[in-house]
């Protein structure tokens, strides 16, 4: 998991995803603070969505963003709680390749300073995906600036030594993403 630090940034291309079922753009505090912070910190923003606590609409989103060679990073604001329409675990766990331990620990650890014993109701969690690197954030902003500031700010950097998630996500497989929208066939309407 290492990667050769480096004195240049190599930005990433990331996509953020805020589930819930509340909120639109203008209330979306958590998903404008993600993206102030993703292009301050020199990254490129490669696309922003906001999707309701669905299963199988945020899983279709996911597929789509993992497969595509233009997104390196995807990070999600929202639906980690223990609540009933909280699944973004199960929406996004069935599609890692290799999950990512260490981040729902730390960053439990890293909110405990600040929330106390609550950080256990938290289900942040991360996970790699086709060289994909995605992480889940709980829906505050609150929790967004602990995640971005305390872990996700050096580790999507380059520069940061020992090791760091840019010599992962910039190996991504090229693939033919246009095939997922050919339509074949006289007769299919899609």
């Amino acid at each position: 998991m290492s990667s050769e630090p480096s004195s240049n940034l190599k930005p990433l291309n990331i996509a953020l995803l805020t589930v819930s079922d509340t909120r639109g753009l203008e209330q979306d505090t958590s998903g404008q603070f993600l993206e102030d912070s993703v292009i301050e910190a020199g990254h490129r923003l490669v696309a922003r969505r906001i999707l309701p606590d669905d299963v199988y609409l945020v899983r279709a989103l996911m597929s789509g963003w993992i497969a595509d060679p233009e997104v390196h990073v995807v990070i999600i604001t929202g639906g980690t709680g223990l609540l009933e329409r909280d699944s973004t675990p199960e929406a996004v766990r069935p599609l890692f390749d290799k999950t990512i331990d260490g981040f729902g620990e730390e960053f439990r650890r890293l909110s405990a300073s600040e929330i106390g014993s609550s950080t256990v109701q938290s289900r942040a969690l991360g996970g790699m995906a086709n060289n994909t690197v995605i992480f889940c954030l709980p829906g505050s902003t609150g929790a967004c600036r602990t995640g971005w500031n305390g872990i996700l700010s050096s580790q999507l950097d380059s520069r940061h030594g020992p090791c760091n998630f840019s010599a992962l996500v910039l190996r991504k497989p090229d693939k033919p993403m246009q095939r997922i929208n050919e339509v074949i066939g006289q007769r299919a309407t899609r």
